[in-house]
């Protein structure tokens, strides 16, 4: 490698995010590449101690706007300790949710506006993915994959939240059309993985070509 490389994949909960992550994960196994696998909200002993607070059930009085600051805290201190420093070593990098699900969920579903892209501006610098994979798939249908008993405090907001969130991800889409590539979520675990192959080919010819 001759740079680093950032990987992020989105969606809606339920959307098939963590199989897909596994064929990520082996697509780059298979290559002999080594990878840098996290998550948002954690990747650091902080991150995990902010997001066992955003998610937990019994903080349903959390303030919107203290909700997105939470996000935020967590992605400033993943970018500095873990994510930065991975791609100046010239790692890969490969981040389930990032800072697209921040401006879609609480920017669009909590209706707080440009003011998540500002908070996170100062969270994250100029650390963006060079692809991101958007896993496409009507919110209502990936809820009812996840059991009740299981879903986490945002998990459990209702059907017109999540709608709100689907949406805001779509307008994402065609805003950063350039790096946020669509996948349709409604096919088939392998029909999906073909097109996440296919691009991740193309990527990696970019960083070692």
């Amino acid at each position: 490698m001759s740079k680093g490389l950032f990987i992020s994949i989105e969606g809606p909960d339920g959307s098939g995010k963590s199989t897909q992550i596994e064929n990520i994960k082996q697509f780059f196994c298979d290559k002999g590449i080594d990878i840098v696998f996290t998550r948002e909200p954690g990747g650091t002993a902080i991150g995990e101690r902010i997001r066992e607070i955003i998610l937990d059930k019994n903080c349903s009085e959390m303030d919107y706007m203290t909700e997105a600051m939470l996000y935020a805290a967590a992605r400033s201190q993943h970018v500095a300790q873990v994510i930065r420093p991975s791609l100046e070593e010239g790692k890969i990098v490969i981040c389930d949710r990032f800072v697209d699900s921040s401006i879609a969920y609480q920017g669009y579903g909590r209706k707080l506006g440009d003011a998540v892209a500002i908070i996170n501006g100062f969270a994250i610098g100029k650390c963006l993915p060079d692809v991101t994979f958007l896993m496409k798939l009507d919110p209502r249908i990936g809820r009812r994959r996840i059991d009740a008993d299981k879903q986490d405090r945002l998990e459990r907001e209702q059907d017109d939240f999540h709608i709100a969130v689907f949406e805001g991800y779509l307008e994402l889409e065609k805003k950063y059309k350039d790096r946020i590539v669509g996948i349709d979520a409604s096919r088939s675990i392998e029909e999906i993985k073909v097109d996440i192959y296919k691009k991740l080919e193309e990527l990696l010819k970019g960083v070692t070509g």
